[in-house]
């Protein structure tokens, strides 16, 4: 039964913004879980949480206005970078560099306030957070065999 909590726990940590499914998934590792299920779980996790961001994209603008009319600042170094990458790389380019800068809700969030189609911007958000999640794990998990950790206990039996 811990088993089962700790895969919801990926499930859950990696649809939290900024803590991101690529490094959810090196932590389950480390923890001792099944790697091919923790990966499974922490994409489904960061990839249905962005493409709400990218569903209710309107109201959470809305949102934001109403919350910032009365204080108007600019733009944290964030945006800036986010901005940079938009003019520099496009969609494509934003959402395969931005989850590593900004995390990959809010990429998607500044992807459809630059002026990304929706169905562009879950089509390029869901091939980035894949890319790098498995990206991670592999380079992770040689990286525990490289180090002679494969056998490390599991933590939740």
């Amino acid at each position: 039964m811990n088993t089962l909590w700790a895969y919801v726990l990926v499930l859950i940590l990696a649809a939290v913004p900024f803590f991101e499914a690529y490094s959810v998934i090196p932590l389950a590792m480390i923890a001792g879980l099944s790697t091919v299920p923790a990966i499974i779980l922490a994409l489904i996790g960061n990839i249905v949480t962005v493409l709400i961001v990218i569903v209710f994209v309107d109201k959470i603008k809305a949102w934001r206005q109403k919350r910032k009319k009365e204080e108007e600042k600019e733009p944290g170094k964030r945006a800036v970078r986010a901005k940079n990458l938009w003019n520099k790389y496009g969609l494509p380019g934003l959402a395969l560099i931005g989850p590593l800068i900004v995390g990959s809700h809010l990429t998607a969030f500044m992807s459809l306030t630059f002026g990304g189609a929706k169905r562009k911007t879950a089509y390029w958000m869901t091939i980035s957070i894949s890319f790098w999640s498995l990206l991670f794990a592999i380079l992770f998990y040689f990286g525990i065999d490289f180090l002679g950790l494969g056998e490390r206990p599991n933590l939740f039996e």
